[in-house]
């Protein structure tokens, strides 16, 4: 079947949900939500998933990236959390999403020699050890000072005496989302964004469906549904408040900011990870440059859009500068992002409440199911639980999970076409750095990319000069990756609202001009949605103009 995601899709979608019962409605469309959708799609039950925004919108476009076993964990003694993250981790980088699930070397530096090697060693060896006999990646190995200050030459050697190097893996978060969005339209689920749940539908304590109201017409779609599942997030409370149902669990909120550097600005053939008083500090490599970060503050301002704020920039610098030299100056940060993560705490006196690996199953009344916490990298698990209790309120016989082995749209062959690098390259007529690129995004849907090129070669060139992206990758991001507006495609489909100094606004009318035709855009609306990304670059660049003003001292 077809994974693509594009303005004729949504039409069809959205007749289907006003037409058809299904077994299952998902609210959500993060990484939990199309999870799920593809976990109950691959088991041949009918499947739709609504999405107020765009896929990741929220919290999943905003992590840090990695998809890693949780190295800190250990030492909390979750070592059941750590081994399923970590065997998720293998999955993903050999089997179910190569393309996009890439290893990185990390170095933990050593400021103690005898006692904090010891102690660090035996963790690196149980975090090696917990993953089992299917092993992607290296095994971890000490390094001598003398080593570090050959591959890591940014690292203060006053302060650190030797180090770790250990292996875990990053992705592109919002991509793989959307990848994952597409994979479960390919099996048959419906699919749509901009489609806003306002109410379940009861029948006596049973809910048996939801009204929908498309955002982009106003129309209300009542969409009946055997059993629902809401996977929403930092939302979840709210919306459990706005259904009128009394929830298990309570979400809270915390924020996990990050600022983007270039490659110049830290000298490392590898990431780093520090400890600090509260958490961890990433050093990621991400392309040529570095993505810094995160920050764990309690939250509860407003959930649409959470910034990074002149306190959260200036603690991720001092953390990172105890152990760099040079260190790093508030001017070299391009861009900054911040999300926030949905921590639960359940309520004692509900029994419906299904507490397990760090995230919640919840199913407070019948034909309804609700999924929160976890870590991305266990979005696997999470899906197949939620679908589980879902099954119960189907009463019917369905099979068991199989995504463990089901990989995503693009993942088919990809290794095999990396070995065609410069064939590819010769039969595209673009260089082999591009083609290696494009792999690295789609995988084997490299030629649905490259295929407007035939009509028109000036969809090859690169959007911005220091940007890999090609004009054709814009367009393809509304004909099959369910683009919407010009933010889907600066923020999500490619990351160039950090990875720009100036977040994209000097390509603004070139990346609405492309996405117009196929979205059938009239001025008013190119206008319009140009504007919505503008401002909201403007909010982010107000409290990052704040925080230089700000008096907070960078040490």
């Amino acid at each position: 079947m077809n994974s693509s995601l594009n303005p004729t899709q949504r039409s069809a979608a959205l007749a289907s949900l006003a037409s058809e019962e299904f077994d299952v409605l998902v609210i959500g469309g993060g990484i939990n939500g199309v999870g799920i959708a593809l976990d109950a799609a691959s088991r041949g039950l009918t499947v739709a998933l609504v999405e107020s925004s765009d896929f990741a919108s929220g919290t999943s476009s905003k992590s840090s990236k990695l998809i890693h076993g949780g190295l800190r964990y250990l030492e909390q003694y979750d070592f059941k959390l750590v081994r399923e993250a970590l065997h998720e981790r293998e999955l993903m980088v050999s089997t179910l999403s190569p393309h996009l699930v890439k290893p990185v070397s990390f170095l933990y530096p050593l400021q103690e020699k005898l006692k904090e090697r010891t102690y660090v060693g035996a963790g690196m060896a149980l975090y090696d050890a917990l993953r089992g006999f299917k092993r992607a990646l290296p095994w971890h190995k000490h390094l001598t000072q003398k080593r570090i200050s050959e591959i890591a030459p940014s690292l203060r050697l006053d302060v650190v005496t030797g180090g770790y190097q250990y292996f875990d893996a990053q992705v592109d978060d919002a991509r793989h989302t959307m990848s994952i969005a597409r994979t479960a339209a390919k099996y048959g689920a419906v699919i749509t964004t901009r489609t806003t749940c306002s109410e379940l539908i009861m029948n006596g304590k049973k809910v048996v469906g939801a009204h929908i109201i498309d955002n982009e017409t106003g129309d209300l779609i009542k969409v009946k549904a055997k059993s629902t599942i809401m996977a929403a997030g930092v939302w979840t409370d709210p919306l459990y408040a706005k259904f009128g149902v009394k929830p298990g669990y309570a979400v809270r909120m915390s924020k996990g900011a990050h600022i983007v550097v270039p490659g110049s600005a830290i000298k490392s053939e590898t990431g780093v990870i520090i400890k600090t008083d509260i958490s961890v500090l990433f050093i990621i490599p991400w392309g040529d440059k570095w993505i810094v970060g995160t920050t764990d503050t309690d939250y509860d301002e407003s959930r649409e859009e959470p910034l990074a704020t002149s306190e959260d920039v200036t603690y991720i610098i001092n953390q990172a500068n105890r152990v760099l030299e040079p260190k790093l100056r508030r001017d070299q940060v391009i861009g900054v992002f911040a999300g926030l993560r949905p921590l639960v705490s359940t309520d004692p006196d509900s029994p419906t409440t299904k507490l397990s690996r760090e995230h919640v199953v919840d199913s407070p009344t019948p034909g309804f199911v609700s999924i929160a916490g976890g870590k991305y990298t266990t979005y696997r698990v999470m899906a197949e639980d939620a679908v589980n209790e879902a099954i119960n309120h189907l009463r019917k016989i369905v099979p068991d999970s199989v995504t463990e082995t089901l990989a995503i749209v693009g993942a088919e062959g990809y290794s095999v076409l990396m070995n065609q690098i410069p064939r590819l390259a010769a039969q595209y007529s673009v260089s082999e750095e591009t083609i290696e690129h494009l792999l690295n995004r789609y995988g084997s849907l490299l030629d649905e990319v490259l295929e407007p090129l035939k009509s028109n070669s000036k969809l090859s060139e690169q959007l911005m000069e220091n940007l890999p992206y090609l004009k054709a990758e814009i367009l393809y991001a509304v004909t099959h990756e369910g683009a919407r507006s010009v933010d889907d495609v600066l923020s999500r489909r490619t990351r160039i609202a950090f990875e720009a100094s100036d977040q994209g606004l000097s390509v603004l009318d070139e990346v609405a001009n492309l996405i117009a035709g196929p979205l059938g855009w009239n001025a008013a609306a190119k206008k319009a949605s140009m504007k919505v990304y503008k401002d909201l670059v403007d909010r982010q660049n107000d409290e990052f103009t704040n925080a230089k003003k700000s008096k907070a001292k960078v040490s």
